[in-house]
């Protein structure tokens, strides 16, 4: 969700405008649209999958709120109940999930403890597997109506915050066809009903009276998708979108700033250092690195201070990381460069990482080194930079996945065994305190654990967090109680609703 710097010439806008009113529909009487409180929203990316949610489309659904999981997450990443009311370990493997009476799909059929088995057992069984699944084996077994048993093949801690991943969601047997398409229309058990989906271009959903929870005060959400960032943000202005995902930092100056939100995101933009061999294999030299980088400088003028400056490898999209985080003991000596030649590298997918490196480029050198550029595609980079072949590697990467949990980050990044290691970073120490933290139960003690391992982390400077990025939400003045969430699950829920102004006015 890196937003380029991309400057539009007027003509270009005029006609980002007009199309986007077109995706829209928009009625020739806007109090007609508002006044039957129909969410408008503009989406970065279109459906992928036809909108299954064993894809990545699962979070549209979980951010419309029609398809709803086991569990859900606090701000801390802690489970909540959600369409299970209580969940209990019975033995090192087998979790016991309590589901909540009275719960009607959009079909009208009941959730029965059968049809949540079916869901996880199709999820399981999938190929390829929902992200949250990878590496684990899991199975599902009804114990009455009311109970599910959820069994992995190792011990998972982890397994409640597991089932919250939207790619989890239950649907009612209905969705799942024989030909293995999973189609969310009409499955749900949420709060919105999706109606229609019009391809890659437009989503429709209507308020569910059926609803187990507090129903919706809006009465519907159409749902338009624009990957165009300059037509998102014309939409903010000319109002024909009421919510708009994504807002390109370039555009953001040109809206008016009360509708412009910013959200920290749970993704770090991070120097990766090769440790095994080259100028990076001595600590000095990474030190030197480390010392070298003004953050605030790459913060102000790359993402035009809509960025944090990073203090570890966990931003504030986590609330709990700065307040349990504690100085790194014994840090490395810098040592001088004397020129010493390496390479940096980047990818030019995500707009600001060439950027970002021309100016790590200038501040290495201030330093005393000598630095070559490379810049290619992601697809063509990658294996090489798995491979170790750079000295130093710019990377925007998400330090959560989709259990809210940084330890698979951590692990796939930092370990000997990591299949992510651009580092190429292997140190006993490391190991074990990511082995402890990923066996530690959810809650305090595994956020401490978390943090002691990427305190030894920053320790080896191999990875030198830069910045954590943001995403920008732009809300009309009428939408009230959108969501705003670093995950990215959610945007609109029972709340979420347009006001008159008359409307506004008396609640004041």
């Amino acid at each position: 969700m890196n937003m380029g710097k991309t400057f539009w010439p007027v003509y270009g806008l005029l006609s980002a405008t007009l199309l986007l009113t077109g995706c829209f529909n928009e009625p020739q009487d806007k109090s007609l649209s508002t006044s039957e409180g129909r969410i408008k929203v503009a989406h970065l990316l279109p459906p992928r999958s036809g909108l299954t949610p064993l894809s990545d489309d699962a979070f549209k659904l979980s951010r419309w709120s029609t398809a709803e999981t086991l569990v859900v997450l606090n701000s801390a990443g802690d489970a909540q109940p959600a369409l299970s009311t209580k969940w209990q370990q019975i033995n090192d493997t087998t979790w016991r999930f309590e589901l909540r009476p009275n719960v009607r799909f959009h079909d009208d059929t009941p959730l029965t403890a059968q049809v949540v088995v079916n869901a996880l057992s199709v999820a399981a069984s999938a190929t390829p597997k929902p992200r949250i699944l990878d590496g684990v084996k899991l199975t599902a077994k009804a114990e009455g109506e009311s109970s599910v048993l959820v069994t992995t093949e190792k011990r998972d801690p982890l397994l409640p915050q597991r089932l919250s991943s939207p790619q989890l969601a239950i649907l009612s047997l209905n969705a799942y066809q024989e030909n293995g398409v999973v189609n969310p229309v009409n499955t749900g058990t949420g709060p919105f009903i999706l109606r229609s989906v019009d391809g890659t271009s437009s989503a429709s959903l209507d308020r569910f009276e059926g609803y187990w929870g507090e129903k919706a005060k809006a009465s519907g959400i159409d749902a338009s998708f624009v990957p165009d960032g300059a037509a998102r943000a014309a939409a903010l202005r000319t109002g024909t979108a009421d919510i708009i995902e994504a807002i390109p930092v370039s555009q953001a100056p040109l809206l008016e700033q009360s509708l412009v939100h910013e959200v920290p995101m749970p993704r770090t933009n991070t120097l990766y250092l090769n440790t095994a061999q080259g100028v990076m294999k001595d600590p000095a030299m990474r030190a030197a690195v480390r010392d070298a980088i003004n953050r605030q400088q790459l913060v102000d003028n790359v993402y035009e201070k809509r960025a944090d400056v990073a203090q570890g490898l966990l931003g504030p999209a986590l609330s709990w990381a700065a307040q349990l985080r504690k100085p790194v003991t014994s840090p490395a000596t810098p040592g001088i460069p004397g020129g010493a030649t390496i390479t940096l590298a980047t990818f030019s997918d995500r707009a600001e990482l060439p950027e970002v490196a021309v100016y790590l480029a200038q501040q290495l050198s201030a330093a005393g080194f000598t630095v070559k550029q490379v810049v290619r595609e992601y697809a063509q980079i990658e294996a090489d930079a798995l491979a170790g072949k750079f000295d130093a590697f710019i990377l925007s990467r998400a330090t959560v996945l989709d259990s809210g949990d940084p330890v698979a980050y951590m692990y796939s990044d930092f370990s000997c065994e990591g299949s992510f290691n651009i580092s190429q970073l292997c140190r006993p120490e490391i190991d074990a305190a990511l082995k402890k933290a990923g066996e530690t139960p959810a809650g305090e003690a595994r956020r401490q654990a978390i943090m002691d391992a990427e305190n030894l982390i920053l320790a080896s400077d191999a990875a030198i967090p830069m910045l954590h990025e943001r995403v920008i939400q732009g809300e009309s003045a009428a939408l009230k109680n959108a969501l705003r969430d670093p995950r990215e699950r959610t945007l609109i829920n029972s709340q979420t609703q347009l006001v008159t102004s008359e409307q506004n006015t008396a609640s004041q």
